[in-house]
């Protein structure tokens, strides 16, 4: 058989395997010298093109993740805000920067959206009140997280605030995903005021966290409730001696 001949700028790296099988070869070589070479050449292609296909892939679910951590992020805000029946698809994605349209390539269904933004909230109420519990000094942490709890910035941030008492009312009218998200969050929160208690690891110590976080929410509530600003005080006010008597 005659070997047809090519110059090394003349092979296409991708149709390596077909040059071989059709009988190219390279300017003056012989054909067992050739095959490797092209063989080494078509990998070395194929390695790097798998590679740049695998690197646009991991780019390209970063940004997708961070699309969707934003979306998330202004759920979180905006159930807190207005409340499961005032959020709307469209609103959460405007306010995120992104058009209605590129919802449903993150979520099946506004439910979803819901109980992600529900577990999110939950989320940062617990963030919070561990880091108050961590920068309490000792045996201080529950009067430390009634005092932040119960204050006049919290009682003024729902956006930002407790998702127990700016959302609890709802709860009941809420899809079966929503509100596991949301129970889940409210279980972490009482355990985590369990543990600031004096006679944790005691009987009876998450009898008293039910009491307490019961009393916190409860109070909280009512002081958004009310449209006088005394009432309002004296709630919080009632509610915190309360929370100071079960830490002594």
């Amino acid at each position: 058989m005659t070997l047809r001949t090519a110059s090394l700028d003349d092979v296409d790296l991708a149709l390596a395997d077909r040059l071989i099988a059709n009988g190219w070869g390279l300017f003056n070589h012989k054909e067992s010298e050739l095959q490797p070479t092209l063989l080494f050449r078509r990998r070395r292609w194929y390695d790097d093109h798998h590679m740049r296909v695998a690197s646009k892939k991991r780019n390209s679910s970063r940004r997708k993740d961070v699309t969707h951590d934003r979306i998330v992020e202004a759920a979180a805000r905006a159930i807190r805000r207005s409340g499961y029946g005032g959020t709307g698809v469209a609103d959460i994605m405007k306010e995120a920067g992104l058009t209605h349209g590129g919802f449903y390539a993150h979520f099946a269904s506004r439910e979803a959206m819901l109980a992600e933004a529900a577990d999110r909230a939950g989320a940062d109420g617990i963030a919070a009140v561990a880091r108050i519990a961590a920068a309490a000094p000792p045996k201080q942490a529950l009067h430390a997280l009634g005092s932040a709890y119960l204050s006049t910035a919290h009682l003024e941030g729902v956006e930002t605030g407790c998702a127990v008492a700016a959302l609890g009312s709802e709860m009941p009218r809420q899809a079966p995903e929503v509100r596991h998200a949301a129970t889940r969050r409210i279980k972490e929160m009482i355990d985590l005021v369990a543990r600031q208690s004096p006679d944790w690891g005691q009987p009876g110590a998450h009898e008293h966290a039910l009491v307490n976080v019961a009393t916190m929410v409860g109070a909280l509530v009512l002081a958004r409730a009310v449209d006088d600003r005394r009432l309002s005080d004296a709630l919080r006010e009632a509610a915190l001696k309360q929370l100071s008597h079960t830490g002594d």
